[in-house]
C-alpha cells in the first residue's frame, strides 16, 4: 500500500529521485567471484520490493527475501552465488498478507515473517506475524505457517524491522515515524487465540530494517541513508557505532552473514543490489561488532570509526566516502532542479 506526491511536491521528489539513480551508478551490485555471501544482484523479476533478509541457518550462501506489501504470501530463497531464486514457498493458513516488511530467523531454525507495515500512519489496531520451520530442501513448496496476532501497548505503530534474538528467540520490532522510533519487545512466548502485545522498551532513530548478530550481542538498525550498531545485553540497547554502510536507491534490509563475518544490506528495485560490508570485530573486540565508519546523528557514545570491508561507502573508515557522494547528489539536484525552472520559464 503505497502514496504517491502529485503536483510541485510530485516533481520534486521525481527530481530527488532522479538524481540519486544518476548519482550512486546504475548498476546493481554482482557476485564478484562466484563465492557466497558476496555482493550479489536478485535476479527474480518477480522481486520487485524485496524489502527484508535472512541468512539461512540450513543452506549457506543463501538469503530468505521477501516483497513489499501486495505481494500475496510469498518468501524467496536466492542464492548469494548466482543471484538466482532457488525456491518460492507459499505461506497457507495465513489470510491475506497487507504489508509484509520484514523477515528474521530464530534459533529453532523458524522462519519469522512481519507483517508489520502500516503506510496509513499507524492506524491498524493489530498487525501479523507468521511463522514456519525453514524448508530442508530447496525447492517450491507450500507450508502451514502459524499465524499471530500483534499489537503495541502504546496504541498503532508503522513498522519495517523485525528481528528475532538467536539466543532467546525473543521478537522484537522496531518502529519508525518521522522523529524517530522505538524498540518494541514481545511476550517472552508468543501464542495464538490470543493477542501478543508487545512493549516498547527504547528509543532508535528512523528504522528500515535491522538484525541480531549471531551471537546475540549486536543489534544492528538501518535507515536509507546510514546504520548503526548497537551493543544488546538483557534485552536493552548499550552503546553504538556508526556503520559504513553503502549507498543505496532504496535502502530497506540489512541481516549477518550466517557466519557473522559481514553485514549483507539490501535495496528494492528490480534486480537490486545486495553489498557485503565487513565484520572487524574479531580484530579490534567482540564478534558482531563490523567495520565502523559513516556518520549519522543521535550516537549513544564516541563513534569508532574503522576501516569497512567491499563495497561500503567509506573504505578507509573516515567517511569521506559518504561524505563526497552526498555533495555529489546535492550537486545533481540543483542541477535537474534548475534544468526544470529553465523550462517552465
Amino acid at each position: 500500500m503505497r502514496s504517491y506526491l502529485t503536483g510541485p511536491a510530485g516533481t520534486r521528489a521525481a527530481v530527488l529521485a532522479a538524481a540519486l539513480l544518476l548519482l550512486a551508478g546504475g548498476g546493481p551490485a554482482v557476485a564478484d567471484d562466484g563465492r557466497a555471501d558476496r555482493d550479489f544482484t536478485i535476479e527474480d523479476p518477480r522481486i520487485t520490493e524485496s524489502s527484508g533478509l535472512a541468512a539461512s541457518r540450513a543452506h549457506p550462501g543463501v538469503y530468505w527475501t521477501h516483497n513489499d506489501s501486495d505481494d500475496g504470501p510469498y518468501v524467496f530463497a536466492v542464492d548469494s552465488r548466482t543471484g538466482r531464486t532457488v525456491a518460492t514457498i507459499t505461506m497457507r493458513g495465513v489470510g491475506e498478507p497487507r504489508d509484509v516488511e520484514g523477515i528474521s530467523i530464530g534459533p529453532d531454525g523458524d522462519i519469522y515473517v512481519g507483517d508489520i507495515g502500516d503506510n496509513l500512519d499507524g492506524s491498524w489496531s493489530h498487525v501479523w506475524l507468521y511463522r514456519f520451520p525453514e524448508p530442508k530442501e530447496l525447492r517450491d513448496a507450500t507450508v502451514t505457517a502459524v499465524q499471530y496476532d500483534v499489537k503495541y501497548a502504546d496504541g498503532p505503530r508503522d513498522a519495517e524491522a523485525l528481528m528475532v534474538h538467536p539466543k532467546t528467540g525473543r521478537v522484537y520490532i522496531a518502529s519508525k515515524n518521522g522523529d524517530g522510533g522505538g524498540l518494541y519487545e514481545g511476550p517472552a512466548k508468543l501464542t495464538t487465540g490470543a493477542v501478543n502485545t508487545f512493549r516498547r522498551v527504547d528509543e532508535v532513530p528512523w528504522v528500515t530494517d535491522g538484525a541480531f548478530s549471531p551471537d546475540g550481542g549486536s543489534l544492528v538498525l538501518r535507515s536509507y541513508f546510514s546504520a548503526r550498531v548497537y551493543d544488546f545485553e538483557d534485552g536493552r540497547l548499550g552503546e553504538s557505532e556508526a556503520v559504513a554502510a553503502p549507498f543505496q536507491r532504496q535502502a530497506e534490509s540489512v541481516t549477518y552473514t550466517a557466519d557473522g563475518s559481514a553485514l549483507m544490506f539490501g535495496s528494492e528495485g528490480l534486480r537490486s543490489g545486495v553489498v557485503r560490508v565487513e565484520v572487524a570485530g574479531r580484530e579490534g573486540g567482540r564478534d558482531g561488532a563490523p567495520s565502523k565508519g559513516g556518520d549519522e546523528a543521535g550516537d549513544r557514545g564516541g563513534d569508532r570509526e574503522r576501516g569497512s570491508g567491499s563495497g561500503s561507502a567509506a573504505a578507509d573508515g573516515s567517511g569521506d566516502g559518504n561524505v563526497a557522494l552526498g555533495a555529489a547528489v546535492l550537486v545533481g539536484i540543483a542541477v535537474l532542479w534548475l534544468g526544470l525552472r529553465r523550462r517552465r520559464g
